[in-house]
Order: C-alpha cells, then sequence, then structure tokens
C-alpha cells in the first residue's frame, strides 16, 4: 500500500519592507544629513547658527573675546572673579564650539557604522532570498522524488 505523503510546500512571502527598502538606498552618511533639511524657518535658524558655532574657527573667535576682560580680572586680582571668568566666559565660550565640533565628529561616525550596518543588513536579506530560491528548487526535486518512490511502491505492490 502506496503511503500518501502530503506535498506541503512552503510558500515564501516577502516582507513589506523590503519594497520600502528598495525606494530609499542611502549610500553615504552625506546623503543622509543631506536628506534630512531643516523646514520651518526657526529650524533653518538653529541648523545655521549650530553649524557656524561648531567650528574651530568660532572657538578661536570665542578664545579672542575672552582675553578681552582677562586682564581686567587680572588687575582685580580677586580669586573669585579669576574663577567666575574661568567657568563664566573662558570654559563656556570656548569649549562651546569645540564640543559640539566632537559631537559633528561622533555622529558622523555613527552615520558610516549606522550605513554599514544597513548594507551588512542588506547582504543578508539578499543571501536569505537565494537561500529561499535554493530550498524551492530542492522542495520540487524532493516532490519528484517522492512521488516515484510513490509509484514505485506501487508498481511493487501490484505484482505482489
Amino acid at each position: 500500500m502506496a503511503s500518501k505523503t502530503p506535498n506541503t510546500k512552503f510558500e515564501y512571502v516577502q516582507h513589506p519592507h523590503i519594497e520600502g527598502r528598495k525606494v530609499y538606498r542611502a549610500t553615504n552618511a552625506d546623503e543622509v544629513i543631506a536628506g534630512a533639511k531643516a523646514a520651518t524657518v526657526n529650524q533653518k535658524l538653529g541648523l545655521g547658527i549650530t553649524k557656524s558655532v561648531g567650528t574651530m574657527w568660532a572657538a578661536y573667535v570665542f578664545f579672542a573675546i575672552t582675553l578681552v576682560s582677562l586682564p581686567a580680572v587680572i588687575i582685580k586680582g580677586d580669586p573669585v572673579l579669576i574663577v567666575s571668568w574661568i567657568a563664566q566666559t573662558f570654559l563656556q565660550l570656548v569649549l562651546l564650539p569645540i564640543i559640539i565640533v566632537g559631537q559633528n565628529i561622533q555622529a558622523a561616525a555613527a552615520e558610516k557604522r549606522a550605513i554599514m550596518t544597513y548594507e551588512d543588513a542588506a547582504a543578508v536579506l539578499e543571501e536569505s532570498i537565494q537561500i529561499q530560491k535554493h530550498l524551492d528548487h530542492q522542495d520540487k526535486a524532493l516532490a519528484h522524488l517522492i512521488s516515484r518512490l510513490e509509484y514505485l511502491e506501487a508498481n511493487i505492490l501490484k505484482k505482489k
């Protein structure tokens, strides 16, 4: 008696995110940043100020500005004024643009890492699709072998 194996075939259904991924595909961090433009006037103003203040040239200018008040503080000789000048004038004016420069460098590195991760995920996805195609081919071959075995088994049982 021939055993009937149900022909259960896996049906591949592509995830909807895949089509969306094909629509927008940044190739570098600059493209990602360029795609994130400021929309409102306030956003444009804030972005412009941040870009201009977040440079080493701004740090040099702010350093020069802090030197204007330094002689007056030194002449007074009051330790509280000197500490206040360092904390409120020098550190705030000079370190602010330097910190922004460092954050910009870190952000660019993070963008590059994110894009590399995205490309890795895209590669894994493409490999998965290839594996799915291979498995589909194997399913067809196994289905053919099963039908041949069932045929042979039926013929052997008929001869008995």
